[in-house]
C-alpha cells in the first residue's frame, strides 16, 4: 500500500523533475480547423491530478491491479482511451530490459480502459502477447520500447493509423471512433524498461500537447516504480514459496490399508509463508505415520526451521513410533535450534491390525473425526505445550476408528480469520466438513470453500486419512507367541502355514531363518518375543515385537565365538532391516522381495 501525504507529495516533485527533462518524438501534423474542446489541464490543476495519482495507483502489491489502476486512472481526465502493456520478463519476475535502442522486447496487454464512445475500438486482448509481425518496425510503439522515449502524435494522419495500430482492422476501427490524437509513454523504474502506457483522444477533445505529454511521462514514471514494487514483491513470494515447496514431501508412500491425501494452499500474502508442513512417513509392519506442524512466525527463516523440523520428525519416527516421545524429542530439538522459534505439531500413528489411531498434540489445533455414518467431532487430545516451549510430557489418545472413516488433521491457517474467536472458526470447520461428501473432502474441497470466506489469510495444510481394507494383493496377520515353550518353533509353524496360503512357498526357507533369528533375539535380549507380525504387500515383512529397551545391532563376531551372527545373516538374507521403539519395548522387523 502506498504511504501518506508527505511520500506522495515527494515522489510527485522528484517525478514531475524528471518529466521535464524527458526524451519526446512529437510528429507534429498541420492544425486542423474543427471545434475541439480547451485544454484539459491548467499547471495548479495538472500537479493536484498527479499527486492523486500516488494515492489512487499501486493501492496493492499486484502487477496487474497497478495497470488496472494506471489505466483507470488515466481515463477520461488524461485521456478517453488508454493501455497498458507489461513486458513478459517482468511478469515472470525478472529484472525487466535496458534500453539499448535495437531489441523490441516481446509484451502482454495487461489493461484496457476507454469512454463509453470509444467501444468499439480493436485493442490487443488482456491477457494476451501483443502481436506486432504485421508491422514491427513501423509501430510507434517500437520507437518507445525501443529507445524509451515517449511518442506524440498530435493529430494523426492516414498514415499514422497504420503506426499506431498493430493490425489493418484495429486501424480502421480507430479511423471509425475518430480517434485523432495518439501518446506512448515508456514505463521505466530504476533504469529499467517495465513496459508502454499508450493514450488516445478522440471526437472533440483537444488534441494532446506538450504538457500532456509531460503529465503522461511523469504519471507513466510514478506507476512503473510501483509495479516495479510489486515485481519484486511477487518475486521474493514465489521464491519463498519455492522453498517451502521443496521442503513439503512431492508425493506420500504406499500406506496399507490408510488413503492419505495431503494438500497445501499459500498464504496470499508473501509474507505469510513459511511455516506449515505436513509429512507422511511409512513404518515398520504397515504402520503409517501423519505428522502435521506449523512454526510460529513467516518468511524464508520459518520456511527454514520447518524443513530442519520435518526432517528431525521424520527421523525419530523411525527410531520410534510412539507419538508422544517422538514429540517429546522434537521439543528438545527445537530447543537446539538458534532462532529461538516455537512450532505446533500433531502426530499420530495408525496400525492396520486394529484400524486404531495413536495421536498426541503440541499445541496444535485438535484433529476432526468423519465417521463412516458422516457424523464429526473433534478428537480430545490432550494438547501439550508448542514445540520449543520446552514443557514435557506429552500425553498419547488411543482411538479405534472403523473401517470409512476419515481423520482430518490441519494447520491453524484453514481455519483462522481476523474477526472470529477460535469457537467460531472450528465450528464453521465442523459445519463444512458434515457437509461435505467424502470425495469432495478428500480432493482438498475444504481448502477452497473455506479460504473463500471473509478474513482469511494464512497459509494452510490439510490432511485426510481415511482406514481401508487391505487390497486383494496384500495380507496383514499377527500372532501373540507363547511365553512357555518354544516360540520359535511356533512362529516357524505360523509363518509356513501363511505363506502356503499366500502361495509363497517358495521363500518360506529363507523366512523360517529369519523369524528363528528374530524370535532368538527376542529370547536373548529383549524378555521373550510378544508378537510376530508378518505382512505381505509389495514386499514381505517380518516383525517381532519384545519389551527390551535396548535396540540390537550387529556385531563383529570373531571366529571362535559361538554367537553374534544372526543380525548378519539377516543383513545378508533380507533387502533391509531395522528396529524402533514402541510404547511397550521395541520392534525388529526385516523385510524381503517377493519373487515375481
Amino acid at each position: 500500500m502506498n504511504g501518506g501525504g508527505g511520500r506522495a507529495r515527494r515522489l510527485t516533485r522528484r517525478l514531475a523533475a524528471q518529466g521535464g527533462t524527458s526524451r519526446l518524438l512529437h510528429i507534429r501534423r498541420p492544425e486542423n480547423t474543427g471545434a475541439l474542446r480547451a485544454d484539459r489541464f491548467t499547471t495548479a490543476a495538472r500537479m493536484r491530478w498527479l499527486h492523486a495519482a500516488s494515492t489512487r495507483i499501486g493501492t496493492t502489491l499486484d502487477l496487474e491491479r497497478t495497470a488496472q489502476e494506471l489505466a483507470a486512472y488515466s481515463v477520461p481526465r488524461l485521456a478517453d482511451g488508454a493501455a497498458v502493456d507489461l513486458l513478459e520478463s517482468v511478469l515472470r519476475g525478472e529484472e525487466g530490459e535496458r534500453v539499448t535502442g535495437s531489441a523490441v522486447p516481446a509484451t502482454r496487454a495487461m489493461a484496457v480502459r476507454a469512454v463509453e464512445a470509444l467501444s468499439g475500438l480493436e485493442p490487443s486482448p488482456v491477457g494476451e502477447v501483443v502481436d506486432r509481425r504485421e508491422r514491427r518496425e513501423t509501430l510507434l510503439t517500437t520507437h518507445c520500447l525501443r529507445r524509451g522515449e515517449s511518442v506524440l502524435v498530435s493529430r494523426m494522419t492516414e498514415e499514422d493509423y497504420r503506426r499506431v495500430a498493430p493490425t489493418d482492422s484495429a486501424a480502421a476501427a480507430m479511423r471509425r471512433q475518430g480517434v485523432h490524437s495518439y501518446l506512448a509513454v515508456p514505463l521505466i523504474a530504476r533504469g529499467v524498461l517495465l513496459g508502454s502506457a499508450d493514450f488516445v483522444r478522440a471526437g472533440d477533445s483537444p488534441p494532446f500537447n506538450r504538457a500532456d505529454a509531460d503529465v503522461a511521462v511523469q504519471l507513466g514514471a510514478m506507476a512503473a516504480v510501483f509495479m516495479d514494487n510489486a515485481r519484486l514483491y511477487g518475486r521474493e513470494r514465489q521464491h519463498v514459496l519455492s522453498l517451502q515447496r521443496s521442503l513439503l514431501p512431492r508425493a506420500t508412500p504406499r500406506t496399507p490399508g490408510l488413503r492419505v491425501r495431503a494438500h497445501y494452499a499459500p498464504a496470499a500474502d508473501a509474507h505469510g509463508v513459511g511455516g506449515d508442513w505436513y509429512d507422511v512417513v511409512a513404518l515398520p509392519g504397515g504402520r503409517t505415520a501423519l505428522v502435521v506442524g506449523d512454526v510460529t512466525g513467516h518468511g524464508v527463516a520459518a520456511a527454514a526451521t520447518m524443513g530442519r523440523l520435518r526432517t528431525v520428525a521424520r527421523t525419530l519416527m523411525t527410531l520410534d513410533i510412539a507419538p508422544d516421545r517422538v514429540l517429546a524429542r522434537l521439543d528438545l530439538a527445537t530447543r537446539d535450534l538458534e532462532d529461538d522459534q516455537v512450532a505446533t505439531c500433531l502426530c499420530a500413528v495408525y496400525d492396520p491390525a486394529d484400524g486404531g489411531y495413536t495421536i498426541a498434540s503440541a499445541g496444535h489445533p485438535p484433529p476432526l473425526l468423519v465417521e463412516d455414518d458422516g457424523t464429526t467431532r473433534f478428537l480430545d487430545v490432550p494438547v501439550g505445550a508448542p514445540l520449543g516451549a520446552g514443557v514435557i510430557p506429552y500425553d498419547p489418545l488411543r482411538l479405534r476408528a472403523r473401517a470409512g472413516s476419515r481423520l482430518v488433521l490441519y494447520t491453524d491457517g484453514l481455519v483462522k480469520t481476523r474477526v472470529d474467536d477460535v469457537d467460531v472458526q472450528l465450528e464453521g470447520l465442523r459445519a463444512a466438513v458434515a457437509a461435505m461428501v467424502p470425495a469432495d473432502l478428500d480432493d482438498g474441497g475444504l481448502l477452497t470453500l473455506l479460504r473463500q470466506a471473509e478474513g482469511r489469510f494464512d497459509e494452510a495444510v490439510l490432511v485426510v486419512a481415511g482406514g481401508s481394507e487391505l487390497p486383494a494383493e496384500a495380507g496383514l496377520r499377527v500372532w501373540d507367541l507363547p511365553e512357555e515353550g518354544n516360540p520359535a518353533s511356533t512362529a516357524r509353524r505360523l509363518v509356513t502355514e501363511q505363506l502356503t496360503r499366500w502361495g509363497l512357498a517358495d521363500i518360506a526357507d529363507v523366512t523360517e531363518l529369519v523369524v528363528s533369528e528374530l524370535v532368538g533375539n527376542a529370547m536373548r535380549y529383549g524378555g521373550g518375543p510378544g508378537r510376530l507380525r508378518l505382512l505381505r504387500d509389495e514386499r514381505l515383512l517380518v516383525e517381532v515385537a519384545d519389551t527390551g529397551p535396548d535396540l540390537p545391532q550387529i556385531q563383529h563376531a570373531d571366529v571362535s565365538d559361538e554367537g553374534g551372527r544372526g543380525l548378519q545373516l539377516i543383513n545378508l538374507l533380507c533387502r533391509r532391516w531395522g528396529s524402533c521403539r514402541t510404547a511397550t519395548g521395541k520392534v525388529v522387523w526385516a523385510e524381503q522381495n517377493i519373487p515375481s
